[in-house]
Order: structure tokens, then C-alpha cells, then sequence
């Protein structure tokens, strides 16, 4: 099951949310990306970086927990909304 692209902005903007909310995840989250508090106001419609920012939530699996958790989500609805974005296509090797 694949989401829109529109509903996957929606949802990755939720995260983006629920990152700032984070006082301890938000200093990593900008450490670990570059981004300052002011890219986060400025490309927070950036489906480019939603799709960043979900890479990042989905490196922890406690971050996915926590998140999905928080706003009643399947704990695989960060995966399919990050496929929707920009750079989240299944890449096949074979």
C-alpha cells in the first residue's frame, strides 16, 4: 500500500512536529543534517526535505515508536510515506 504524495507531505510534516517538540532529538536532528532553526521554518513545505526527515526518524527504531505513537499511527507509516517523497523509490539491484 503506497500513500499520496500529498498525504505523505501532511504525515512527514506531523514528524517535523513532533522533531521540534523534541528538545532532546531536535539538537541531533540539526547537528546531524546541518539544518538550522531557521530551515526548518523555510523548508518545512519542502518535500525534500520531509523526505529528510523522515530518513532521520526511521534511523532509531525507538524515534519511529515514539512518533507513531504519539499521533496513533501504524508503526510502518513512516516507511510508506517516505517512499511517496522525493528520493524514497525502491531501488531494485537486480
Amino acid at each position: 500500500m503506497s500513500l499520496a504524495r500529498e498525504s505523505a507531505e501532511s504525515f512527514a510534516l506531523q514528524a517535523l512536529a513532533w522533531l521540534v517538540g523534541n528538545d532532546d532529538l531536535l539538537p541531533v536532528f540539526l547537528g546531524s543534517t546541518g539544518a538550522s532553526e531557521d530551515d526548518l521554518k523555510q523548508r518545512a513545505t519542502d518535500p525534500v526535505f520531509l523526505g529528510a526527515v523522515l530518513d532521520f526518524m526511521m534511523m532509531d527504531d525507538a524515534w519511529v515508536v515514539a512518533f507513531c505513537d504519539s499521533i496513533d499511527a501504524a508503526y510502518d507509516r513512516p516507511m510508506m510515506a517516505r517512499a511517496a517523497l522525493p528520493g524514497g523509490e525502491q531501488v531494485s539491484w537486480t
